[in-house]
């Protein structure tokens, strides 16, 4: 399985998660959210760009309650709510954040 980007293959888990983090780039973030029926947007990439941000700190990829809490310290407590992220990734915050940025499905999702 793969997302085809500029006639490249980029492998994926059968789940839509990269199996090689290091081929992520924005123009697969696009094409990932595509298939996610998600248009990119500033408050999206905010997330996405949090989150990688996140991982190259801690090596892992946050699941619900600690992204929450991480986003609270740097973004204030509109842009944590469990309500403003599950309206931008309906499909659950960290696990469809995560994949949009290329990163491994938090530990704790199913």
């Amino acid at each position: 399985m793969a997302y085809v980007i500029n006639g490249t293959e980029v492998e994926h888990d059968e789940e839509g998660y990269l199996t090689d983090i290091n081929q992520w780039n924005p123009e697969l973030a696009l094409e990932i959210a595509k298939g996610q029926q998600l248009e990119m947007n500033d408050e999206r990439w905010e997330v996405v760009n949090f989150l990688r941000n996140y991982y190259d700190e801690y090596q892992v990829a946050p699941a619900i309650r600690v992204l929450t809490k991480a986003l609270a310290k740097t973004m204030g407590p509109e842009k944590s709510s469990n309500k403003y992220l599950y309206e931008l990734f309906p499909y659950g915050p960290a696990k469809q954040a995560c994949m949009i940025a290329g990163l491994p499905k938090p530990t704790g999702c199913v």
